[in-house]
């Protein structure tokens, strides 16, 4: 922590004051994007494909997907892994939900959270998603960085889909699959 302190103390105290001050309004803006937030618990009972699965609550079923990330569509290169990989983070195991809203499916869009760790994070992380920056404007600040940074990291380091040289989207995959219907 030697080096950040140095870093701090070597700001003039104007600048140390406005990130100060930045830091804590970002903290309240981030208070108040978590207080608006619904909350639904429990068992992942089906999982769809990478970033779609069922939850089970002890009086109705939900289906959720997973905010701000696009895995591989059905019939698309790593859509079978990225579908395990969820699977195996998930699979009949007690989850927590905290979403906003909901799609036009009908689907809870928001986080999947299991034993306090963020699963879609962890898909980016491990190079089984995108982070659908399209949709980012439904993170908080805080998320949108980290999943923008998760998907730098497996991109750098070639994990899960990034092993290929230019995988396809999948939001290019479903506009090429419109344009091919007649």
């Amino acid at each position: 922590m030697k080096g950040g302190a140095r870093v701090w103390s070597g700001l003039r105290p104007g600048v140390r004051w406005a990130c100060l001050a930045g830091l804590l309004l970002w903290c309240g803006l981030a208070g108040a994007w978590a207080s608006d937030l619904d909350w639904v618990t429990g068992r992942v009972v089906s999982i769809h494909d990478g970033d779609t699965l069922k939850v089970w609550d002890g009086g109705q079923l939900h289906t959720v997907r997973l905010v701000a990330i696009d895995a591989p569509e059905r019939r698309q290169a790593h859509s079978q892994r990225a579908r395990q990989q969820l699977a195996a983070a998930v699979w009949q195991r007690e989850v927590r939900v905290s979403y906003r809203k909901r799609d036009r499916y009908r689907r809870l869009v928001g986080q999947v959270w299991r034993d306090g760790e963020d699963v879609g994070l962890a898909l980016v992380r491990g190079g089984w998603a995108w982070h659908y920056t399209a949709y980012q404007r439904d993170q908080s600040l805080a998320d949108r960085l980290a999943y923008a940074a998760a998907e730098q990291e497996a991109r750098q380091h070639r994990l899960g889909l990034w092993a290929d040289d230019d995988p396809l989207p999948p939001w290019a995959f479903r506009r090429q699959a419109r344009a091919a219907r007649p």
